[in-house]
This record gives C-alpha cells, structure tokens and sequence, in this order.
C-alpha cells in the first residue's frame, strides 16, 4: 500500500509518500505526479514513511529527479537511495 498526500501552496506542490514504492503503486505515483507536474509549479516529494522500494519505484524515482522534482526523505534507508539516485547509481 501507498499512501499520496498533496500539498500545493503558491510555487510548488508537494506529495508525501507513506508505505511501499512498489508494483502497482509505481503507476500510481506515476499518475499522482503527472497529474500535478502540469504548468510551472515546482514538484517535491517527501519520502516521509516509505518502507520499501523496489527497482520500478526507483526507476519512476530517477526519472522523476531527472525532470527537477525535488525528492527528500526521512530515515537512513530512504536518504540513501535518494542520494544514489541522484548521483546515478544503481539504475
């Protein structure tokens, strides 16, 4: 299970993630950002009590880093593969 929360303020819309990236949930998200990326407004996602992710949840992920959404994450798990997919690693 996944569970999406989306905040919007002014400049950006925010989605917070609580559960697991994975399988249908990936296309979920997928859905949830493309639904939001529309117009100016920057994108930030908040791995806020994910669990697991699997290699299609990073892959979205990446890709979502690669068109400047913004992700962070709580937690050393989520923080570190935050930080290789932004180096590019693992992918």
């Amino acid at each position: 299970m996944l569970k999406i929360t989306t905040h919007a303020d002014a400049g950006r819309i925010i989605l917070e993630l609580e559960g697991r990236v994975t399988g249908p949930w990936v296309e979920e998200l997928k859905a949830c950002w493309q639904r939001v990326a529309i117009g100016n407004r920057q994108v930030d996602v908040i791995l806020k009590e994910v669990t697991f992710i699997d290699e299609a949840g990073r892959k979205l992920l990446a890709d979502m880093h690669r068109q400047r959404v913004t992700l962070t994450g709580t937690g050393c798990m989520t923080k570190g593969i935050i930080e290789e997919i932004i180096r590019g690693e693992n992918l």
